[in-house]
């Protein structure tokens, strides 16, 4: 029998034996070893003695003043976002002292080979679902088809190196990734596992108030939309005892307090109606710490170190309005914010000026660029302005002492002029059209109206027509989804170890999906070819370099105004939890999953007449 040369190739090519060098392992890390061993007991920030019981109550954290919705996977409603950090498990769980590993939870242990072709994890047997149903690798298949295809956006652009995922027996899944996937195994680790039975009568692409069912410690116990919920621990839980939950989730209940009105929030703290607040208003911090309960030692402010990178906070530009599509106009908006007299005069000196993308970190670009990072921006040289390449990344003007800093806001004028915004008889702006220069700056929260008003009122008294439009937070959600807006103010956080996320804030895809995290609109083939570099870095240095790169062009486009950042946690707590003495560095708001209540102190308190003993 004669057989085609290119049919005995393809022969040869099925019967060769797969070289790539395979690891299964307990744990994962994108770069360098493990820092525990397969048989840790618990991680080193947690105290696995800790005493359980009590009930954890706080100001809700992230920022949402209100909540309709308990399902927290897609673009609609505003859903309370606590609910995926108490009720679901993923396959694997971050350990909070190490820049990017992962340890098993559903998952006992991951698989893959050298080159990341595939990923696999194998599940535990004994993992289950608040009913009592098992975690399969269906569950897992389900999940990730459904965040891909109805999911919020974040979702779709996080899981696009998802090639295939398959069930290969009830308790293995194995994922195929594209080339170049780098740390995303992490990514898709960490994902929560959803009950695919669930599903059945509650519409993944629907927003609905039935208590969502999980694998995790915690359950939802009570809630009154739009003001509180509360959740409890699951009895049954089926991972109570593993390594990686040790001397964690110790409180019986985490209950969550909603607050449109911060100052009728601090109130409410300060007359012991919740027990942990993380005051981001550094007035407050200052000035507001003087009612009886905080001049008696009850309620204690502590500082606690931030080791991840600051938010990417600052008043982002939508390009995709045609006023802003000129860079000259946006470089003239950054002028009018003037952070020294904001941070003197607001924030009584504590903060610093954020320029960066990733600031406070070592993947902060600086100076000029060389080394690593030069040689990834010459791969780009024709596409990029030359100034990149020859002076330090930018830094925005820092302002003056009064509100109305005179040498930024003529640069301001003198740039709106080049621009074709011209200043009329009536002082305001227009172009050659006719046309007023006007710009909607839309927010739901009073807390930073006094910040916000003194940079309009420079943009006013450079002609721009502006105001801080106060609307209501269905009504922001619905024109942030619709990007019916030119300003807004809004705070990412960044990864210690970023990765395919960045695609769903920078990435070209991303902008053109309604409700994406990409508020800027920005679709640029180099920041999509630089965010892939970061994606595929295969050591530290090279995640560095790329993301210096990245930051450096971000930087150049002026996509936003850089505001401020702190580099810790300003907490205020009445004095009744244990804290670990060297808390988890990289992730405070899951730090305090290692917390505990101590009885002794409650009920010294309870003693004195401070809190009324209802915990």
């Amino acid at each position: 029998m004669k057989l085609h040369i290119s049919t005995f190739l393809a022969m040869v090519a099925c019967a060769a034996p797969a070289f790539a060098e395979v690891t299964i392992s307990h744990g994962y890390s994108a770069f360098g070893d493990l820092k525990y061993g397969p048989d840790f007991t618990h991680f080193d920030y947690a105290n696995h003695d800790a005493p359980q019981g009590g009930t954890m109550s706080q100001r809700q954290l992230y920022g949402t003043p209100t909540f309709d919705s308990l399902n927290i996977f897609i673009i609609k409603g505003d859903s309370a976002p606590e609910i995926g950090h108490h009720v679901y498990d993923g396959l694997m769980v971050r350990a909070y002292d190490e820049p990017d590993a992962i340890y098993g939870l559903i998952a006992e242990t991951i698989e893959y080979p050298d080159d990341l072709s595939y990923v696999a994890f194998n599940m535990r047997p004994e993992a289950r679902f608040h009913d009592g149903e098992p975690v399969t690798a269906q569950d897992v298949v389900f999940t990730i088809n459904a965040l891909k295809t109805e999911g919020h956006p974040y979702y779709r652009n996080l899981l696009s190196d998802v090639l295939l995922v398959e069930a290969e027996t009830d308790l293995r899944v194995r994922f195929d990734l594209a080339p170049g996937a780098g740390a995303f195994p992490a990514e898709i680790a960490e994902l929560p596992v959803l009950p695919e039975h669930f599903y059945d009568e509650n519409p993944f692409d629907e927003t609905w108030i039935t208590r969502p069912l999980g694998s995790g410690p915690y359950e939802v116990d009570t809630l009154d939309a739009p003001r509180t919920i509360t959740f409890c621990k699951d009895p049954d839980y089926w991972a109570a005892d593993l390594p990686v939950n040790a001397g964690r989730n110790n409180f019986d209940c985490f209950a969550y307090e909603y607050f449109a009105d911060d100052t009728v929030g601090l109130e409410a703290f300060a007359a012991g109606e919740y027990l942990m607040r993380v005051e981001n208003r550094a007035a407050s911090w200052a000035t507001a710490y003087d009612f009886p309960a905080a001049q008696s030692g009850w309620v204690k402010q502590v500082l606690l170190p931030d080791g991840r990178p600051s938010s990417a906070q600052g008043i982002w530009f939508n390009m995709r309005r045609p006023v802003l599509q000129d860079i000259r106009v946006r470089q003239a908006l950054e002028y009018a914010f003037n952070f020294q007299w904001t941070n003197e005069t607001l924030f009584y000196g504590t903060y610093k000026r954020s320029d960066s993308f990733f600031e406070n970190t070592e993947m902060q670009a600086s100076g000029v660029p060389e080394g690593a990072e030069l040689a990834i921006l010459e791969e780009f040289r024709d596409q990029l302005p030359s100034e990149i390449f020859t002076e330090p990344a930018h830094v925005p003007y820092d302002g003056g002492p009064s509100p109305r800093d005179r040498a930024a806001l003529r640069e301001a004028s003198r740039l709106l002029d080049e621009a074709g915004w011209l200043a009329g008889d009536d002082g305001m702006r227009r172009n050659a059209a006719g046309q007023l220069l006007s710009l909607e700056f839309p927010d739901d929260s009073r807390s930073l109206e006094r910040i916000l008003v003194p940079f309009i009122e420079n943009l006013q008294s450079l002609g721009i027509d502006v105001e801080l439009e106060l609307i209501d937070p269905s009504a922001w959600s619905e024109r942030r989804e619709s990007y019916d807006f030119d300003l807004s103010f809004t705070a990412w956080g960044v990864k210690v170890t970023p990765g395919a996320e960045l695609r769903a804030f920078y990435g070209s895809r991303a902008a053109a999906a309604r409700g994406s995290n990409n508020l800027t609109g920005l679709a640029d083939p180099v920041v999509d070819a630089l965010i892939e570099q970061v994606v595929a870095a295969e050591t530290r240095d090279e995640l560095v370099a790329a993301t210096r790169a990245l930051d450096r062009v971000l930087r150049s486009k002026h996509i936003w105004i850089g505001t401020w950042y702190l580099g810790t946690h300003r907490v205020a707590i009445w004095d009744v939890f244990g804290i670990p003495e060297e808390p988890a560095p990289y992730d405070f708001n899951r730090g305090v999953d290692f917390w505990w209540f101590d009885r002794d102190k409650y009920q010294m308190l309870v003693g004195a007449g401070a809190l009324d003993g209802g915990l």
